[in-house]
């Protein structure tokens, strides 16, 4: 791949390349999230991407997501506009701004016309438009809007038993989904379900097979299929399990042939045209590893198994080492407690049980939730982003903490709950510059205020609690809540999203704190270290690359100044205290890093996008520092190991086309370094306790 520009449009909704002439591509870029920006709206290139020009731009709010090449007649573009920014408190949509349509060009992108006629009047946010191939008039589009639609009466007010007034039911929103039979100069409503429409934020696209204008795909919860253009509708595919549908391709050559990509995968179907939808077959996304994890725990049994939710699938369980021959779909199992993005807590006192969520308490092994626990509930109504921490304490296993804008304990298994904060949020945290009016007024169920976002017990002093909030405050407490002081660094600003703070395993005074502001289009790395327990800071982010911001930041329990760190394209170590930084990527795909474990020996990472990461003994990086590197060669110390006899697959092999991963080896693992490479044979000499060889091992044998 060769990058061809468009940098600072940050996000771009769709290409569309000419299919007569691949040297000219459209862009519709929906620009910066958190800012206004002029690098938005719809580019063209007619030189394959070595410059653009921008041909439809309102103003430095307002960009595109859609943009559809005529597939019949290449000087005929649709485009679709949207005016979007999301704010940095907790909101489940971003907004829908004005400005925002349907637009067309018949000269080739040079001039375009807003299409109105029958489409929704006002407050028109994403939208998807599909062309027909076998009828370039006929052109369809799912349109967001949210704004309510007077032209339909409002449902009639239920009549409660007993008489009396009912409550007014919603009026009906405009979005939904439409038909154009004159190339877009006018459009009829074919439904308002929103099974095809809801959450148009996140789906609204559309797609026609290319050789029958009638038959259309619409993806949303489920795949929603047309065969009498847009008049009736059936599901082909969906559960009630968290699917999400978001893209249809219908081969050119075979119209049965159909790929759809969703939050779990893609997947392929040879008829999608059978007309039971019952009739139509699917490939699996079981052989994907595109997990999203939030979090990251483990379960203490033996081999060790691997926790934390997953979004749009709920929360899993994967075994470390595979019962069988290698690790498979066997070992990775759905568990009850943590949803799809919660946090998950193993019991180190009880392996095999896990906590999630609020502290729901789950048996791994029987499967069931187990009776007795509740949710923790302050003086007041309680805040929650999309994610919340619960965390043990490794000082005392007994206690465990979650938080809202308060911080909860329990020492119980989650029977019953104790405030131990007051609210640790910004009381008035503001409203970003960066904000337009219709961002600025989205809220939600937090209004526009924070929530504790992590939480990290010191593993030295039970009483001893950091906290860090999404709205840029650092607390810590030093007897059990009764008293919280305020350390959060001077360049720590309102609505800067405090991603971890990380209390020190070897000196209660230090701890460790990253930092996002990408939501105050902010995108560079933040981390911090103290040392006398919040009154100063340091920021520690030399050779973290730049424009990149840090989801996490741990310490390793066993080698003091050992960091690592995640951001949002990769993982990252330091051996001095975070002073400098470098590379931990080794054979992990560039993806979003979320969260850390160090477990034994082994480093466990949470990646939102390629699941779970293992590397499964970091004896070699607990020992490496100059002086090993000076030398010609050295021998690591070997960790502790267990001599597993590993199971195989009893004459059942599991085929190498199925989705699976090594286990970790059997025995011990013996790493030395060499300054250059050895010129002669080389030779690994075991010996016993009084010094007789008992194996060898050489680079000749």
């Amino acid at each position: 791949w060769s990058h061809i520009g468009l940098d600072d449009t940050q996000h771009i909704g769709r290409i569309a390349v000419d299919p007569k002439n691949p040297n000219i591509v459209f862009v519709a870029a929906i620009g910066h999230l958190y800012a206004p920006s002029a690098e938005r709206g719809v580019f063209r290139s007619t030189d394959g991407g070595k410059s653009w020009k921008k041909v439809l731009y309102k103003d430095e709010n307002i960009g595109a997501v859609e943009v559809v090449i005529d597939p019949t007649n290449s000087s005929v573009i649709y485009a679709g506009l949207w005016n979007t920014r999301r704010p940095p408190w907790y909101t489940y949509r971003p907004s829908n701004g004005p400005g925002g349509g349907i637009f067309k060009s018949t000269d080739g992108g040079n001039t375009w016309k807003q299409l109105t006629t029958g489409l929704p009047k006002s407050g028109i946010g994403k939208t998807g438009i599909a062309v027909s191939a076998g009828n370039s008039r006929r052109v369809y589009a799912v349109v967001d809007s949210l704004e309510s639609d007077t032209s339909v009466p409002a449902p009639a007010a239920a009549t409660p038993a007993g008489g009396g007034g009912g409550r007014a039911a919603a009026q009906p929103v405009q979005s939904g989904f439409f038909r154009s039979d004159d190339g877009g100069a006018t459009w009829t409503k074919m439904s308002s379900d929103p099974a095809l429409s809801g959450r148009g934020w996140y789906f609204e696209h559309v797609t026609v097979d290319p050789g029958d204008p009638d038959v259309v795909y619409v993806p949303n919860v489920a795949v929603n299929r047309t065969k009498d253009g847009g008049k009736t509708w059936v599901p082909l595919r969906g559960s009630p399990g968290g699917d999400d549908y978001h893209q249809a391709w219908v081969s050119p050559d075979d119209p049965n042939t159909m790929i759809v990509a969703s939050d779990q995968g893609a997947i392929i179907t040879h008829n999608a045209k059978s007309d039971d939808p019952r009739d139509v077959t699917w490939s699996s996304w079981l052989n994907q590893p595109i997990a999203q994890i939030y979090h990251v725990s483990v379960d203490y049994r033996f081999p060790y198994w691997v926790t934390g939710a997953q979004q749009d699938s709920g929360a899993v369980a994967v075994c470390s080492r595979g019962k069988f021959a290698e690790i498979s779909m066997r070992d990775w199992e759905p568990i009850g407690a943590g949803g799809e993005s919660g946090t998950t807590a193993g019991d180190p006192l009880h392996p095999g049980i896990i906590f999630g969520g609020k502290g729901a308490r789950f048996d791994l092994v029987l499967n069931v939730a187990m009776p007795g626990t509740t949710d923790p509930r302050g003086t007041e109504t309680d805040r929650g982003d999309w994610t919340q921490p619960l965390v043990i304490s490794r000082a005392d296993p007994r206690a465990m903490y979650y938080s809202s804008q308060f911080v909860y304990k329990t020492t119980d298994g989650a029977k019953s709950w104790s405030q131990i904060s007051s609210d640790l949020t910004r009381p008035a945290p503001g409203v970003p510059s960066t904000l337009d009016a219709a961002a600025a007024a989205d809220t939600d169920r937090n209004g526009n205020r924070g929530v504790v976002y992590t939480l990290s017990p010191s593993p030295l002093l039970v009483p001893m609690v950091w906290a860090g909030t999404d709205d840029g405050l650092i607390h810590v407490t030093t007897n059990d809540g009764k008293s919280w002081q305020n350390v959060t660094p001077s360049a720590v600003t309102a609505w800067s999203r405090v991603t971890t703070v990380e209390a020190s395993h070897f000196d209660f005074n230090a701890a460790y704190a990253s930092v996002d502001r990408h939501q105050l289009q902010d995108f560079e790395p933040y981390v911090y270290r103290t040392r006398d327990m919040g009154k100063t800071w340091q920021k520690i982010s030399s050779g973290l690359p730049a424009g990149v911001y840090v989801h996490a930041v741990k310490e390793d329990p066993k080698r003091q100044g050992m960091l690592v760190a995640g951001t949002e394209r990769g993982a990252f170590v330091s051996l001095d205290d975070g002073d400098s930084w470098q590379p931990l990527q080794l054979n992990m795909p560039t993806t979003s890093v979320r969260d850390f474990e160090f477990h034994e020996n082994d480093l466990v990472v949470a990646t939102h996008g390629r699941g779970f990461w293992v590397i499964d003994d970091i004896s070699l990086l607990r020992q490496v520092n100059n002086a090993v590197l000076a030398a010609d060669a050295y021998l690591f110390k070997p960790a502790d190991a267990i001599n597993v006899l590993q199971g195989g697959d009893n004459g059942t092999p599991l085929q190498k086309d199925e989705p699976q991963a090594l286990n970790p080896p059997n025995g011990a693992v013996i790493d030395f370094y060499l300054r250059s490479a050895a010129t002669g044979t080389l030779t690994l000499e075991i010996l016993d306790a009084a010094g007789t060889s008992v194996r060898t091992f050489s680079t000749d044998a």
